[in-house]
């Protein structure tokens, strides 16, 4: 009876064609992409507008009910999915519906839209007005941007660019009372006090429903430089990428480390020959806003100055492209392969070739002959540090998840760094943030939720520790 009810508010709300309650048109939206968790609720919200989100968050405020912010559904962390312990009470409100442009402003280069478009529609809108919005992920042709900002996506640019954080100018968004706080003018300076946009950002949902964003937008770049080195060690990856940044400075974009192992995987499930042979590969990328700018013949001198010789450089936008798709295929390669152990993570990059060192030497203590498939962003020292246990590459392997996780924070704790580099806390590692956030820190978090959402209705379960 009580579902009954406010399935009723709800289709006043928006309509019945924006709402799913069939179990088969409900099922995509209450899994998540790793088919980890699995939840459910009353049914999948598709709003329209803001003042649609506003009307569901403040009934469900008033009335106490569970509400799931989604995506693109294309997090590893469970934080898009509803609480399995809900037992299927509460809604999921799905985005995507809101995905328009609002406003591109070519005078103070930003984009103003909605939080339900696709990453590749924001870039592509961006270049549609010669410009470029440079957040670029695997996963940019199904995630959605208002996603990306409240898991504070890094990606492939992040060297020069920064995180979502960086990029975001101006922010909406919709408080679980229903109130909405919309900042989107294109404001380079503004200090009245403290900044509640920062909050928002990477809070995961939790705090607000994020309904539209002002991004900055920057040149075009009119030449692309890219280069696949292999390598013998890590610590040689590390001298590279320092030789390149002092050479080069802002024109590094991209820097990406990838073992052999994860080449190899992915080699064969893009049926891609590997550029060369090496224990770990580096694929960078120089850009710059000027055209013709001789990129090759520096990037040359600085490979050969450091004997890195063993090195393909990209003489077409097809070889370009060919170098790229090894990278980003290595996730869709690992799910091909089956379940794993996935750790998002960073250390300080003189840290990076001691901690692999290390945990490859715990892990094999723990389970020999796993397979490590490590890569990642080695240019801000994130790392996606992947477990698979050959004789398990199903869901099963999650069995064995506590003590390979153990292992592994373990070593990276040792080495300074964290847990949750760019995709979040989800509803997978609420446990493990008082390993690297301090109690003050985490009492500073608990504030701002009871604050904003003291019936802990949004998003329920997600980012804060339970309290014992």
């Amino acid at each position: 009876m009580e579902a009954h009810i406010h399935l009723a508010a709800m289709q006043a709300c928006l309509g019945e064609p924006d709402i799913l309650t069939k179990p088969e048109d409900m099922a995509p939206y209450c899994i998540d992409q790793r088919r980890r968790y699995k939840g459910n609720a009353w049914a999948v919200l598709l709003p329209r507008s803001v003042a649609q989100v506003q009307t569901i968050l403040r009934y469900c405020h008033t009335h106490n009910i569970p509400i799931t912010p989604q995506g693109g559904n294309t997090g590893l962390c469970g934080g898009a999915t509803p609480l399995a312990s809900l037992n299927g009470k509460g809604f999921l409100l799905a985005m995507g519906r809101l995905n328009r442009v609002r406003e591109v402003n070519t005078a103070d280069n930003t984009i103003t839209v909605d939080a339900g478009m696709i990453l590749a529609q924001v870039q592509q809108a961006a270049r549609a007005a010669d410009r470029y919005f440079p957040l670029s992920l695997a996963s940019e042709g199904t995630c959605q941007i208002g996603g990306n900002i409240a898991c504070n996506a890094g990606g492939l640019n992040v060297v020069r660019y920064g995180t979502a954080r960086d990029l975001v100018l101006g922010l909406e968004y919709v408080l679980p009372n229903g109130t909405l706080v919309s900042h989107l003018q294109p404001l380079h300076k503004n200090t009245t006090g403290y900044e509640l946009r920062q909050q928002i950002i990477g809070s995961e949902g939790t705090l607000a429903v994020i309904t539209g964003a002002t991004l900055k937008l920057y040149a075009q770049p009119q030449s692309v430089q890219t280069a696949w080195i292999g390598l013998n060690s890590i610590q040689a990856a590390v001298a590279l990428l320092g030789a390149v940044k002092n050479r080069f400075a802002e024109r590094l974009s991209s820097f990406e480390l990838i073992s052999d192992q994860a080449l190899a995987l992915s080699a064969q499930y893009s049926q891609h020959t590997p550029p060369v042979a090496a224990a770990w590969h580096v694929l960078l990328e120089l850009t710059d806003s000027l055209p013709q700018a001789a990129l090759d013949d520096p990037l040359i001198e600085v490979l050969s100055a450091g004997n890195w010789l063993n090195a393909v450089i990209a003489q077409s936008d097809t070889e370009r492209q060919h170098l790229w798709l090894l990278r980003e295929n290595i996730s869709a390669a690992q799910r091909h392969l089956g379940a794993s152990i996935k750790h998002d993570i960073a250390v300080p990059i003189a840290q990076v070739a001691d901690f692999i060192e290390t945990c490859a030497q715990a892990m094999d203590k723990l389970h020999p002959n796993t397979q490590l498939v490590i890569f990642g962003h080695l240019g801000d020292g994130s790392l996606h540090y992947n477990v698979f246990l050959p004789h398990v590459l199903n869901n099963a392997v999650y069995d064995f998840e506590t003590d390979i996780n153990a292992t592994v924070y373990e070593q990276v704790l040792a080495h300074h760094g964290t847990i949750a580099a760019e995709h979040g806390i989800g509803q997978l590692k609420t446990h493990w943030l008082t390993k690297v956030r301090s109690t003050e820190e985490i009492a500073w978090m608990r504030a701002q939720k009871d604050h904003f959402d003291p019936h802990h209705v949004l998003n329920p379960g997600k980012v804060i520790p339970a309290t014992d």
